[in-house]
């Protein structure tokens, strides 16, 4: 379904018992509501789950120019008023980790819990040169360009090899974003600065990371674990940066066990 935020339309999915608790999940910078596959049969058997496509991806409005992380947060307050939706808890990864630490600091009235997982807290000076080199590849070559690179990143090398068919429908959403979008995204997150305030943010967290996550180290998560007060940290073993696909079973039961005690 898609409904206008914010000045675009979003593309969303509900599913799970209306009465239920609401758990949304934000995918990762090109990827979409497809990534979330191995979770939300699982999750919607006890909970109401919301999929969405952040701006500039699936099938959302990909508006050209830099977006900003205030600006995709809002989309996500925007959404929730949209379909009457008051508390969520939030399952981020990657740039929806990103998402989710905006709204624990902009709209922590909007949130039960938070679960960040493979995501960062700041963007250093030294990697501005990568998210330049990946701005800049988008817009001359494509996504394409990009596409193999971001799977290794994403997967380890051995479940790229015995799971082909879980690797490639991740490699064709990736392909398939709107190179205005994962522009516009990129410029976001190369702004990314909450690390400094991350102590303000008092919500029940859960943080994970892959083992073996290149893109978002497990240093990443423990630079948050030791700033956020009320937060746990899981390490995932035998996971790159899509952690909550190469080991779908072990994040579900994470998230699911985490949530379940929370909405107690």
């Amino acid at each position: 379904m898609r409904t206008t935020t914010n000045n675009i339309e979003i593309h969303y999915e509900l599913t799970g018992s209306a009465h239920a608790p609401v758990v949304v999940l934000s995918h990762s910078l090109g990827s979409a509501v497809t990534m979330w596959d191995p979770q939300v049969e699982a999750l919607s058997s006890r909970f109401r789950v919301l999929r969405f496509d952040t701006r500039g991806h699936g099938r959302s409005s990909a508006p050209g120019g830099s977006y900003r992380l205030d600006q995709l947060t809002d989309d996500v307050v925007d959404l929730l008023a949209a379909l009457d939706i008051d508390r969520v808890h939030w399952v981020g990864l990657s740039m929806g980790g990103m998402i989710g630490q905006g709204l624990a600091l902009r709209y922590p009235e909007r949130l039960n819990s938070l679960v960040l997982s493979d995501t960062m807290a700041v963007v250093t000076p030294e990697m501005q040169e990568v998210w330049l080199e990946r701005i800049n590849t988008a817009r001359e070559q494509g996504m394409r360009a990009l596409a193999d690179a971001t799977i290794e990143r994403w997967f380890t090398e051995a479940f790229r090899r015995a799971h082909p068919e879980a690797v490639e429908p991740i490699r064709r959403q990736f392909i398939a974003t709107p190179v205005s979008g994962y522009i516009g995204c990129c410029e976001a997150i190369r702004h990314l600065n909450y690390l400094p305030r991350l102590g303000e943010i008092k919500l029940p967290t859960l943080i994970l990371v892959g083992a073996a996550d290149p893109a978002t180290p497990v240093s990443a998560s423990e630079a948050m674990h030791r700033r956020m007060p009320a937060s746990q940290l899981v390490v995932i073993p035998e996971a790159a940066h899509l952690s909550n696909v190469e080991q779908s079973g072990r994040y579900t039961e994470l998230v699911q066990e985490f949530i379940a005690s929370v909405a107690q």
